[in-house]
């Protein structure tokens, strides 16, 4: 322990940054020996944000999954989202959350939880779970593509540089000034694009232009380094240099740009979708859910709202899972020291001081 006393901690003066180097310190020593996926891996489970909203993103892949079916997976939904309802009398939700013993109807699903449509018989709660499963297949099929294209223009207009770099950020240029929607819709509508592979291949080849960028920036300063030099002094071939040497220092910002464009990308489906020109009945997504029941907000909002919300709940998801990611592949993220951590370095200063001076104050043994 230090013999020296510590003073009360100012904003902006030295000792402030002598919590800041202990704070350093004391994050040094708690990653010391652990490989770079264990240190990202520790990072992002301490993000709170990104946690709670991962944990709410599987929830709602789950219910979608399982409760009209998926695939192999059998639902347990009684309605299916093509299965024609019997009309009711009253076709507001159903969905209760206060029990009994506060006046409610009891906490439960009920008969039709979303509500129904009497006009085209159609349970609500099955459609909109379609709907789910339809916009997350969108955007995974999105996100595959784009990051595809993305990573391999931008690698190869970063490394090789020169004419290859012109003609192809060029070309990433004309990409980036043609409005998406527009573009996408016009696509659709001039080769009948209708289905949800279709509408999914169409956003992909045109949303990769960041995320080109993104990965063209960082290897114009990894080509630099010398772990490449040293790569190619052993004569290893360019496509190794970039395959096996830049481009797994890159996957951070590769994580981090494809998990914000699925987000955007599923916006941009339920925009489509409100234009007409996304999927088409038979099949259903968020999106065209939403345009379906536009004119029915006053009416019968829930028709309208509940869709709604899952764009929104699943966008939000997933921006704050690119956030946790962003902070936990950055290195450079520093926590900084709150208030309360300022205080507690006064409280071992004071600490430190008194059992200085009571060692001084001692009588020497022996």
């Amino acid at each position: 322990m230090s013999d020296t006393p510590r003073t009360p901690v100012e904003p902006g003066g030295d000792e402030e940054g002598i919590v800041l180097d202990d704070e350093i310190a004391g994050e040094m020593s708690e990653v010391a020996g652990l490989s770079q996926a264990q240190i990202v891996r520790r990072r992002f489970l301490r993000h709170k944000g990104a946690m709670i909203s991962l944990a709410i993103l599987v929830l709602i892949i789950l219910l979608a999954a399982t409760s009209v079916g998926w695939g192999p997976i059998p639902g347990w939904w009684k309605w299916g989202a093509n299965e024609l309802v019997p009309r009711v009398d009253n076709d507001s939700p159903t969905l209760s959350f206060r029990p009994r013993w506060l006046g409610g109807a009891g906490v439960g699903l009920g008969e039709h939880p979303f509500g129904v449509d009497n006009e085209l018989g159609k349970d609500m709660f099955a459609q909109t779970m379609r709907g789910v499963q339809t916009s997350l297949t969108v955007i995974l099929v999105l996100g595959v593509l784009s990051t595809t294209i993305g990573v391999l223009i931008g690698a190869l207009s970063g490394y090789y540089g020169g004419w290859v770099d012109s003609v192809l950020m060029r070309f990433t240029d004309v990409i980036i000034v043609l409005p998406l929607l527009v573009i996408t819709a016009v696509a659709g509508f001039a080769l009948d694009l209708k289905g949800i592979w279709a509408v999914a291949v169409a956003l992909g080849i045109f949303t990769w232009t960041g995320l080109a960028r993104l990965v063209r920036a960082e290897f114009l300063a990894l080509r630099e380094r010398e772990f490449v030099d040293a790569a190619r002094v052993a004569n290893a071939s360019n496509l190794r240099i970039i395959f096996k040497h830049i481009l797994p220092n890159t996957v951070g910002t590769i994580v981090v740009s494809t998990t914000l464009l699925m987000g955007a990308g599923l916006l941009t489906e339920a925009a489509l979708g409100f234009l007409g020109f996304g999927i088409s009945p038979p099949e259903v997504s968020l999106g065209s859910l939403v345009n379906l029941y536009q004119g029915a907000y006053e009416t019968r909002p829930w028709l309208f709202l509940w869709p709604g919300f899952f764009i929104v709940a699943i966008v939000l998801c997933l921006q704050f899972i690119g956030d946790g990611l962003r902070d936990a592949f950055d290195p450079r993220q520093k926590r900084i020291p709150s208030r309360k951590d300022l205080d507690r370095g006064d409280a071992v200063g004071e600490a430190e001081a008194r059992s200085s001076a009571a060692n001084l104050s001692r009588p020497a043994s022996g």
